[in-house]
């Protein structure tokens, strides 16, 4: 392993490359990382369940409450000034950066500071989009300044969201789903097109309707190009994302009910087929590649009878996990360019059911914790617990994507440090590596080859109490321009002295 650059705070624990197949016995942890931190700082915070904390003293920010209805931005159009120094809210807030060392990264939080009914609101995002990332949650998405987290827009919608894609378009367009009043049993019925660089709402259009059944609380939505696929009530659609106009349709699914999409450079379709006279629960999962343009297929690939496809890892190469739940196993097949089976076999180790798609029936690119290049997947693994899915995620694990056998594992890291590989970038992989029990968060990039490690960067001793915060069963992650951005997947109302942590970034 390298060793500290000059000036870098500490370290993290070493990694180091073990051959293929060790540790990778099987083991009965499977344990959650909810934990009650008590940091003595400047206002002692206590963590509680669901991503908030009890704060003693000091106001927690901005209010961020809306009472417009209209689809229109709110705050000031510009960066609000700042220095990034600190958290943005009054004298006596927490403050993650205190007793920051030479070398480690300023962090900035924020806190959901909208009121929400019962359990709370998902969160969706973070995008970044030039100097602002972006988050969509409940009636509402809000962009923050890049450097400092202040707000720089609000757009209020008048109806809660029920779709939401994992990526916006090339163009920073992000297109949603809302419904058609706030109930919770009202349909999901219209589409939204919101700017993510300037905050602001452009078309909006009813989801196209494919036959007299066609009605569903939720969509399941990717994009691709300038594509916006839908699928929902075994239909799909696809709409453009330039001006909403439908593209596609299908109402006649030829036996093999769409279930799903995966966006990005290509788009691909998620089917259940029945077979003639078979019961329902004998539906075999199938993998197909559509043109984005027209909806034609390019090419399927239909799994064995009770192999269901869990989660696609990426589009880019096209790497998929499917699960069997009988005979209690998951693979991964990776694909040719033209839809032929480049390589499949059984994993030999765990991974969180984000990742393989157990206990998680929706997000079929809810997976934070894999990358993929021209030859190798690296995805955040572990030993095999006593289910599918497991939480702790304490190694790296390198797939050949052209034989099915790993090429390397780093070794696990102590003190339940979770490892989620993120993005590939310099020819690295550059790798989130969570607080864990008394730690600071960090992020390292390791070598295609071997695995060996290099730091990147260190966030403050003062931090770990609210990285801590941000589980690895819901969070939401990505790495832009050097910074790193986590957003909780669930957030509740702000209550009296309790901050509900929504979005956390450090770095560059």
């Amino acid at each position: 392993m390298n060793q500290t650059p000059a000036g870098f705070g500490p370290p993290p624990e070493p990694f180091e490359p073990r051959p293929s197949g060790t540790g990778a016995g099987t083991g009965g942890r499977f344990r959650g990382r909810t934990a009650i931190v008590l940091a003595a700082l400047v206002g002692v915070l206590l963590v509680i369940g669901g991503g908030a904390y009890l704060a003693v003293g000091g106001d927690r920010g901005q209010d961020g409450r809306d009472s417009k209805d209209s689809a229109t931005p709110t705050g000031s159009p510009s960066v609000d000034q700042g220095d990034g120094k600190g958290p943005g809210g009054g004298p006596e807030t927490y403050d993650p950066n205190a007793g920051i060392q030479p070398g480690e990264a300023r962090v900035w939080l924020r806190d959901n500071q909208t009121e929400l009914a019962g359990a709370g609101a998902s969160q969706y995002g973070p995008w970044r989009v030039g100097d602002v990332v972006v988050k969509a949650m409940y009636k509402e998405v809000t962009g923050y300044a890049v450097a400092d987290g202040q707000e720089k827009w609000k757009l209020p919608l008048q109806t809660p969201l029920c779709g939401v894609p994992r990526d916006p378009s090339p163009t920073g367009k992000l297109v949603v789903g809302v419904k058609e009043t706030d109930s919770s049993t009202s349909h999901c019925n219209q589409l939204q097109q919101i700017d993510l660089a300037t905050g602001t709402a452009g078309w909006k259009v009813p989801v196209p309707q494919e036959n007299a059944r066609d009605s569903s609380l939720e969509l399941e939505i990717a994009v691709s190009g300038d594509t916006v696929a839908l699928a929902r009530s075994a239909v799909m659609s696809g709409v453009s994302v330039t001006d909403g106009r439908k593209l596609f349709g299908t109402a006649n699914t030829n036996g093999c009910s769409p279930n799903a999409f995966a966006g990005g450079s290509r788009l691909i379709a998620l089917r259940h087929c029945f077979a003639p006279k078979e019961p329902v629960g004998s539906a075999r999962s199938m993998v197909e590649e559509l043109d984005p343009a027209t909806g034609g297929s390019k090419w399927s690939h239909t799994y064995d009878k009770g192999w269901n496809v869990g989660r696609v890892l990426s589009v880019d190469p096209l790497v998929v996990a499917a699960y069997h739940k009988e005979k209690q196993v998951w693979n991964i097949t990776a694909f040719t360019p033209d839809g032929k089976v480049r390589s499949q076999g059984d994993a030999g180790f765990a991974v969180s059911g984000r990742c393989n798609g157990w206990g998680n029936s929706t997000g079929y690119q809810e997976c934070y914790a894999a990358v993929a290049d021209a030859d190798t997947l690296y995805i955040g693994g572990g030993r095999p617990g006593q289910y599918l899915g497991i939480e702790d995620t304490l190694q790296v694990v390198a797939v050949d994507l052209n034989t099915g056998k790993e090429k390397w594992r780093t070794a696990e890291q102590p003190k339940g440090r979770t490892m989620w590989p993120i993005a590939l970038e310099g020819g690295r992989v550059v790798v989130y590596v969570s607080p864990g029990s008394g730690e600071t968060g960090s992020v390292v990039s390791l070598a295609p080859a071997d695995g060996s490690s290099q730091p990147l960067l260190q966030s403050p001793a003062a931090a770990a109490g609210a990285e801590d915060v941000f589980y690895d069963h819901g969070v939401r992650i990505s790495w832009a321009g050097g910074r790193l951005f986590l957003l909780n997947g669930r957030v509740v109302s702000p209550e009296p002295q309790v901050a509900s942590r929504a979005i956390l970034s450090f770095g560059k």
